[in-house]
């Protein structure tokens, strides 16, 4: 690049993209200046970070040399006003946490040129120290609200919510995550108590086809965290009136009758198992509509191996770290290898 490259008119758009960010927010990364150019727009750009394209040169109609290009003026731009480098750590929003690619030839030379963040030297040691924990923390998951016609990849199912595995998109009960419950987005408060209590918890969000983006909607958190953060917010009258509204739900969709059979099945084959336990695992296995285990023919059957299931993936959630693994983007076969055993103890002992 010769010395006057910022002159031609990519490098003035790009000085003037570099110029906002850094008086903005005293830091400057490459892919910020490439959606200030109007070349990464946010429908793709989501499809990347949650890991559906292969890279990042996939969500932008722009050659990839022009890419590179674009990345190396950022730089000369960068080193021009003596901007501090730092490297900051990009991986998909699914629970494996596998590294974003940024080209289809993976040269890691230009890799890191995209993963090369420029800071301010006048940003205060506080301020810098934020920065850094923020990109070295993994991205939420996210799922997405499906619509008409879509089918996950392993059951065939409509579910309403989906999430990408490796290069598919699958249900919440193929991905065992069905056990977590739905938090709308309006209280920020309850959002982020519910967050920190959940061990497992993932964005939800929608296509907005009018703005052509994808808003958030609210979030999934187990039941028990929600119920945690709730008991911490019921000075708040929203929080009440919408604890009331979601037990009004709740109660429309429990088939009582069932359960109470379920509950009590439950604590045939497993003696060992507290009574509200039972009634609690049979809850939420037979909530009409829920597609789990005791909505389905064997369920609704009340047969040894559909109840042994719903036991089974209670304990999972409840009883082992199995949701903090998934969280920690562990490979949902390989943790379920390392919580078998602690599964089978509790079998075990229940089994008297």
């Amino acid at each position: 690049m010769q010395h006057d490259d910022l002159d031609t008119r990519l490098g003035r758009r790009i000085v003037a993209a570099a110029d906002r960010r850094l008086t903005k927010s005293g830091v400057v990364a490459p892919v910020d200046v490439l959606t200030d150019l109007g070349w990464l727009t946010a429908k793709p750009a989501d499809a990347w970070r949650q890991g559906r394209l292969g890279h990042l040169g996939e969500a932008v109609a722009v050659p990839e040399d022009r890419l590179v290009a674009a990345v190396r003026l950022v730089r000369r731009w960068a080193e021009r006003n003596g901007l501090t480098p730092e490297e900051a750590v990009y991986v998909t929003a699914t629970r494996d946490r596998r590294p974003l690619r940024f080209t289809a030839t993976g040269d890691e030379s230009v890799e890191q040129a995209y993963r090369r963040h420029w800071v301010s030297p006048d940003l205060s040691p506080a301020r810098r120290r934020r920065l850094a924990e923020r990109h070295e923390k993994a991205p939420d998951l996210v799922v997405v609200e499906t619509g008409p016609g879509w089918a996950c990849a392993e059951c065939a199912d409509n579910a309403p919510f989906s999430i990408a595995d490796e290069d598919q998109q699958i249900c919440l009960t193929c991905a065992d995550m069905d056990h977590l419950v739905f938090l709308p987005a309006g209280s920020a408060v309850l959002t982020r108590r519910a967050k920190k209590e959940s061990a497992l918890s993932a964005v939800v969000t929608r296509w907005n086809r009018r703005r052509k983006r994808y808003d958030r909607t609210g979030l999934l958190v187990e039941e028990g965290a929600l119920e945690r953060a709730e008991e911490q917010v019921l000075a708040d009258e929203d929080a009440r009136a919408r604890r009331r509204e979601r037990d009004r739900v709740r109660r429309q969709e429990w088939d009582v009758d069932f359960q109470a059979r379920m509950a009590e099945e439950i604590v045939r084959m497993f003696p060992g198992c507290p009574p509200e336990r039972a009634e609690r695992i049979a809850r939420h296995a037979g909530a009409r509509g829920s597609g789990r285990v005791g909505r389905s023919a064997a369920g609704r059957e009340l047969e040894p191996r559909a109840v042994r299931a719903a036991v089974i993936a209670s304990v999972r959630h409840e009883d082992t770290d199995y949701d903090a693994l998934l969280m920690a983007g562990v490979p949902r076969q390989a943790a379920r290898e390392r919580i078998a055993a602690g599964i089978d103890r509790v079998l075990a002992r229940w089994s008297g």
